[in-house]
């Protein structure tokens, strides 16, 4: 496996795995009816312009490549809560994918393409009831800091909590 920059000919694949891993890892947490309405092609654009406008390396879009294709991907940027620190914004991976190290890479590569970018420390934002993905980031040393939102996706009420983690 390679993790490389995306570029923007990776927004329909990467926009795919987006979708595929919200299917599989938000069932039971976020309302069905946004999961069955999740469209890659309407996601596509929206990737393509993520990636088009990085920052690199102070923001971008890392993705996972094996031999069958991109399997994952990590987005991160300048948090919008708090000043010189980075936040993760997005770490999917198509489901297939889930358990074999593929997270763990990117998460890796993300960190230290933030630590090199000067960034004292790191934010994500996890849903509460999300006890798989909160396993993930605590098991790679990302502890909650106390915030906590109330999203609306989808309709419901989904608290999400943030997690920090120190860079360098």
């Amino acid at each position: 496996m390679q993790i490389r920059q995306a570029w923007p000919d990776d927004a329909s694949v990467v926009a795919g795995v987006y979708v595929r891993s919200w299917q599989a890892a938000f069932a039971g947490l976020v309302p069905q009816h946004y999961l069955d309405a999740m469209d890659p092609s309407r996601e596509e654009s929206e990737w393509k312009t993520r990636i088009a406008e990085t920052r690199w390396p102070s923001s971008g879009v890392l993705v996972a490549e094996t031999e069958a294709g991109i399997i994952g991907f990590a987005s991160f940027g300048p948090s919008q809560d708090i000043s010189v620190t980075a936040e993760i914004g997005t770490l999917y991976a198509m489901p297939e994918a889930w358990g074999t190290g593929v997270g763990k890479q990117l998460m890796a590569a993300a960190l230290t393409t933030l630590g090199q970018a000067g960034y004292a420390q790191a934010v994500l934002w996890v849903l509460e009831d999300n006890e798989r993905a909160r396993r993930f980031y605590e098991a790679a040393g990302w502890r909650p800091d106390g915030a906590a939102v109330v999203d609306t996706t989808g309709g419901a009420a989904l608290n999400k909590l943030r997690y920090g983690h120190p860079l360098g």
